[in-house]
């Protein structure tokens, strides 16, 4: 009798713990990550409606928390991106310029290496910069499978070739991913030798991402919450807006020539992020899902107020400082900004946290995770700068604190700025607040031999 009876026991124990764990995995929110490629702080619709439409962004920062003070670790495609997905600075990761394409002689025309890392003929510290993202490091994938999700990877990775792709990454399932880090073209063939979609014949291409995107979260039926990493192709170049949309932008003043191909390429992107948040309320699942919307850098086109774009100044503001919207119903507060100084390395721990892991279980992250702040709407107290990375010219690393950014290069030049009374950073006030210039740079300096770096610095 009592051996029935324990058996009776243990039964009930098993099914209330299956019970607990099966009600845990369902109250985990989803979560959707947008990131979009190029996009600049102001080319908004909310913030530069002359010039761009997009409603539907503008919706989702009405009903999420806006940050005013984003920034990207590396304003770059393949340094961004791996900040993202890991948490840690891309100079730490010595993943400090875009992975190069075919035109380079290491690569072969499918854009695949067997060559660790490369040099750029014009970078002044000669930096050896990784060719793929190390498997070693954790994704976040790999540290939400951890805590019970599906991950599915859509849209562009630039971080490595086959052997480095999301499903090499702890990603589920990938779609629409190759080894290019930009489209031949938005209409089919959007690659030179077909890698992607190959049966499309005119869908573009920002939509047959959102269509497979759509018909995930339609027939997504496991046990388990699912995070959707959308990494779009736009509105990276060639700058090819869709043909329906480009009418409406051109002739505009301050469109002249490839902007109004750009704004149009803008407004696909919106469209396709109204379609997601659509199909996430016709499943029902809207009010428990987690909307990220985040850019790896600013445009390939200088845009007002801010200095600087992709190429030019990268580090200024222009380059360096990215939308950041975080929705998440009856967590984050609606309709509020947010002037917190954040960076896309807070992604990885701030994705870990709300899924109930623990942070502090990754070593070397360099991002804080975000959740207090989200849901209090307090202003994050970081306690240090953030800094941004790059290896292409004489402009190197920028180290923004409160309402200063100083820009350091590699033949020694300071600037320094208040970026919130000098939104365009044109008055250098390095001459002018010593103390200050040498403040910073005694963290930079830190911050460098840190993050193994020295060695390169323009701040000796």
């Amino acid at each position: 009798m009592m051996k029935w009876m324990s058996r009776i026991l243990l039964c009930i124990a098993l099914f209330l713990l299956v019970g607990v764990d099966a009600k845990s995995a369902k109250s985990k929110p989803n979560v959707v990550l947008f990131f979009v490629d190029d996009l600049g702080w102001n080319n908004l619709g909310y913030r530069n409606p002359d010039l761009f439409e997009t409603p539907n962004i503008d919706q989702l920062a009405q009903d999420g928390t806006d940050f005013q003070q984003a920034y990207s670790a590396s304003p770059t495609c393949s340094p961004s991106r791996s900040t993202l997905v890991t948490g840690k600075h891309p100079a730490r990761l010595k993943l400090v310029r875009h992975i190069p394409s075919g035109k380079h002689p290491d690569f072969d025309e499918w854009d695949r290496t067997d060559a660790e890392f490369h040099l750029l003929e014009q970078d002044p510290a000669q930096f050896p910069s990784r060719n793929w993202l190390p498997l070693e490091e954790t994704t976040y994938a790999e540290a939400l499978k951890k805590e019970g999700y599906y991950s599915l990877f859509v849209g562009k990775w630039h971080l490595g070739h086959e052997p480095y792709h999301p499903v090499k990454n702890g990603f589920d399932r990938q779609i629409g991913t190759s080894n290019r880090g930009h489209p031949k073209g938005y209409y089919p063939p959007y690659t030179p030798f077909k890698e992607i979609f190959p049966e499309e014949t005119e869908r573009y291409l920002t939509d047959k991402l959102t269509d497979e995107t759509v018909g995930f979260i339609e027939d997504y039926d496991k046990e388990q919450p699912f995070m959707i990493s959308l990494w779009y192709y736009g509105v990276h170049t060639p700058n090819t807006g869709r043909k329906d949309l480009v009418p409406r932008f051109e002739g505009r003043k301050g469109l002249e020539g490839k902007r109004a191909q750009y704004a149009a390429q803008v407004m696909a992107v919106d469209e396709s992020i109204g379609r997601v948040r659509a199909a996430l309320k016709a499943r029902g699942i809207d009010k428990n899902t987690v909307i990220i919307f985040t850019s790896d850098q600013g445009s390939l086109y200088e845009w007002a107020p801010y200095r600087g774009g992709k190429r030019v100044d990268t580090l200024c503001e222009g380059g360096a400082r990215v939308p950041f919207i975080v929705s998440w119903p009856g967590v984050a507060k609606a309709g509020v900004q947010n002037d917190s100084i954040i960076q896309t390395t807070d992604i990885f721990p701030t994705l870990v946290e709300l899924a109930g892991g623990d942070p502090a279980e990754y070593k070397d992250l360099d991002g804080t995770s975000l959740l207090a702040t989200i849901k209090n709407n307090s202003v994050l107290e970081r306690g240090k700068p953030v800094y941004g990375y790059r290896a292409y010219q004489d402009l190197y690393v920028s180290a923004r604190e409160g309402d200063w950014k100083l820009l350091g290069h590699r033949s020694g030049k300071l600037w320094l700025y208040n970026v919130e009374e000098d939104r365009e950073e044109k008055n250098d006030l390095a001459e002018k607040n010593p103390e200050k210039v040498q403040e910073l740079v005694s963290k930079l300096k830190a911050w460098e031999k840190e993050m193994g770096v020295e060695q390169y610095s323009g701040v000796q």
